[in-house]
């Protein structure tokens, strides 16, 4: 079951292939935050994508440390088959309100080392979603002369950025149906919610892979 939040409340309820037809799902909107040139935050992913030498380096060796505590955890997990959102979705979601300022959202994001997050009304329910690639803190100014309008546009609240309406889907959801809409909607994940929009937790793309690609890996559905 999949379905359609927007700030009035819910705006769609139904199966994956009515969901495609939706106009504010098919072509989702994402709002022009404040962008950073190669220096910041395009500066910041290719860091990541290129970690330097030192860094690999630390990295197999927490890998090997890791490993070899595993081994006096006893055996690992057994293996078992995944069909729905409820296998893989992450439960207790960071979530951000409407009326939090950006630069505040951005800082919430990356101190939980996240990538978005969904934004709740006051009632506790989903009407958008936010997404740190649609924004940049304040310190992260594009160029020289807009420090003015680049302030004034990390000042505003979140639901001036939010993804609105946003899709989400039930945790009884066939996962197979939340990678085509993902695919459809180019979305990074989805909201789970109940049908009135209450938040149980969040599936995103990474979640769908890790569980797929686990040492087992897990049976997607035989």
């Amino acid at each position: 079951m999949f379905y359609v939040f927007g700030i009035n409340g819910p705006m769609f309820q139904g199966g994956a292939d009515r969901l495609s037809h939706i106009t504010a799902v098919r072509g989702v909107q994402r709002p022009s935050g404040l962008r950073a040139g190669a220096s910041g935050v395009e500066g910041q992913e290719a860091q990541v994508r290129n970690p330097p030498a030192h860094s690999k380096l630390t990295a197999r060796a927490q890998g090997a440390v890791s490993a070899y505590l595993g081994t006096e955890q006893g055996p690992k997990e057994e293996r078992r088959q995944i069909y729905v959102v409820r296998d893989v979705m992450t439960r207790g979601a960071v979530t951000v309100t409407p009326e939090l300022q950006v630069k505040q959202a951005w800082q919430v994001l990356a101190s939980q080392k996240i990538a978005q997050a969904p934004v709740l009304d006051a009632q506790g329910r989903v009407i958008g979603l936010l997404l740190r690639a649609d924004m940049a803190p304040l310190e992260l100014l594009p160029e020289p002369g807009a420090i003015h309008e680049a302030m004034a546009m990390a000042r505003r609240p979140v639901s001036q950025v939010m993804i609105t309406p946003v899709p989400a889907v039930a945790e009884t959801t066939d996962l197979r149906r939340v990678a085509h809409v993902l695919l459809d909607t180019g979305l990074p994940g989805l909201p789970v919610t109940d049908d009135l929009g209450h938040l149980s937790g969040f599936v995103s793309r990474t979640d769908i892979l890790r569980a797929v690609t686990s040492d087992p890996p897990l049976d997607l559905w035989s």
